[in-house]
């Protein structure tokens, strides 16, 4: 994740929390996998495992913070590294908060288990957003664990696709709602379940606008993706 530093305990220390954000990312990418899953078959034993997972995630994101907290006290690092260890703290929290919009899914799904009406809705478009969201936060955890600015620019342009979908399903749930008054109920789960997936491409994204932040020093949060240079310079 960095250059070779004079301690070489300095290196064995970010090599270990790069490991352990990695692992971080692996569980979340699990546990959306499982939520799409349950709501793919309705499988509720599917959904209490997403629920069960989240626990772990929580232990994780402590643990991980405590480490760079210190690493930094430790090591008082400046410049490349202190914005390294920064970053990892914000991917801690994204990929935090990825997984608890798993968990979201997951309890949404619990509830359109239980309806009569369940499958009376057309979710095509939710199913496609669900695959892309869970594709690039892997991209955004390889980009990340690379240092690699061009995947990471190409990543935050990418996410557009994703909010697409996203607005496709509601004009659709629109109709679906006007047309029979009966599939409001499970038609709000459903616009939940599709926001919680627009949420997770959207904290992908953050980790990827990270990548930038180490290797160049340069904010992108508030860069409009259309100015994004290819190498993610921002300026």
């Amino acid at each position: 994740m960095s250059d070779k530093h004079i301690s070489r305990q300095f290196d064995v220390d970010l090599n270990l929390l790069s490991g352990r954000l990695l692992e971080m990312g692996g569980l979340v990418e699990s546990q959306i996998a499982l939520a799409m899953e349950a709501m793919n078959t309705l499988d509720l034993p599917l959904v209490e495992q997403v629920l069960d997972g989240e626990r772990r995630l929580n232990a994780m994101e402590i643990e991980i913070d405590e480490e760079v907290c210190n690493i930094i006290a430790r090591r008082q690092p400046a410049a490349r590294d202190l914005r390294l260890l920064m970053a990892t703290s914000k991917c801690v929290t994204n990929l935090e908060r990825a997984g608890d919009e798993a968990r979201k899914i997951a309890k949404r799904t619990r509830r359109i288990g239980m309806e009569t009406n369940a499958r009376s809705i057309n979710i095509s478009e939710i199913k496609v957003s669900g695959e892309m969201a869970s594709h690039i936060l892997r991209r955004a955890l390889d980009s990340f664990a690379r240092m690699d600015t061009v995947a990471a620019a190409q990543i935050i342009r990418d996410d557009e696709a994703i909010d697409n979908e996203f607005r496709a399903f509601v004009r659709k749930l629109v109709t679906y709602m006007m047309d029979d008054p009966r599939t409001i109920s499970i038609g709000l789960d459903y616009l939940f379940i599709a926001k919680a997936i627009e949420r997770i491409g959207d904290h992908a994204t953050n980790i990827a606008e990270s990548v930038v932040y180490v290797v160049s020093g340069t904010d992108v949060r508030h860069v409009p993706r259309d100015q994004l240079n290819p190498d993610a310079s921002g300026n």
